[in-house]
């Protein structure tokens, strides 16, 4: 079984969906149980390629092919799994903020999340801060990833966060954001609880910040 998994986990490190879905097949009919696969196999997959993106030793189609072949291997888990809840770190809610329309970092992100053991709700692109406190509320979500690309639209942040403070939930959930034009500065400025500047850096931080 350990063979199995060491298997499943370098699919996974090496973005191979076919042999990580294969293997993840042949594991359950040698009686592996799906939690064990998810923590022991995909999860340190993702941990592995999202550590080497961080060293400059794997770039984003690396991360993207990971992210596929860890999500083609949860397809077949899920349905196995007698609790979803068992097997998530924390629920987050992402999304890329109003008026911005960029997509891929935040998906790349919502992956490395969800490869690593989080229950990701994606809102999408254009969300506005109605539809992220919606969520915050609706999903009793333990964090909110606000996502923008462009100076123009990163200050939009700032009314998320207020409009979380104003609908009385801001003390109940953390604020991360991302982007190109972010940095600390201006993360501390709009009253976040943290910036990072990667997906791998992102899956550490909401860790640290959820007592992990």
């Amino acid at each position: 079984m350990e063979a199995l998994l060491d298997k499943i986990q370098v699919a996974i490190e090496t973005g191979k969906l076919e042999v990580a879905t294969e293997n993840v097949n042949k594991a359950l009919e040698e009686g592996a149980n799906p939690q064990v696969i998810i923590s022991d196999a995909l999860i340190k997959g993702m941990e592995v390629i999202g550590q080497r993106f961080q060293d400059g030793k794997a770039f984003v189609p690396n991360l993207l092919m990971s992210a596929r072949a860890m999500k083609g291997s949860l397809e077949i888990l899920k349905p196995l799994l007698s609790d979803g809840n068992n097997a998530t770190l924390g629920k987050i809610v992402i999304g890329t903020v109003k008026g911005d329309l960029h997509d891929i970092g935040k998906n790349l992100v919502a992956s490395m999340f969800e490869g690593c053991g989080f229950e990701v709700i994606n809102l999408g692109i254009d969300v506005s801060s109605e539809q992220f406190v919606k969520a915050v509320k609706e999903l009793n979500a333990d964090i909110v990833c606000l996502s923008a690309l462009l100076t123009t639209t990163m200050n939009y942040m700032a009314e998320v966060i207020k409009a979380l403070e104003d609908a009385g939930v801001r003390d109940k959930v953390k604020v991360m954001v991302g982007g190109a034009p972010l940095n600390d500065n201006f993360a501390r400025q709009i009253k976040a609880d943290a910036y990072t500047s990667n997906a791998n850096a992102a899956v550490q931080k909401a860790k640290e910040l959820l007592g992990m």
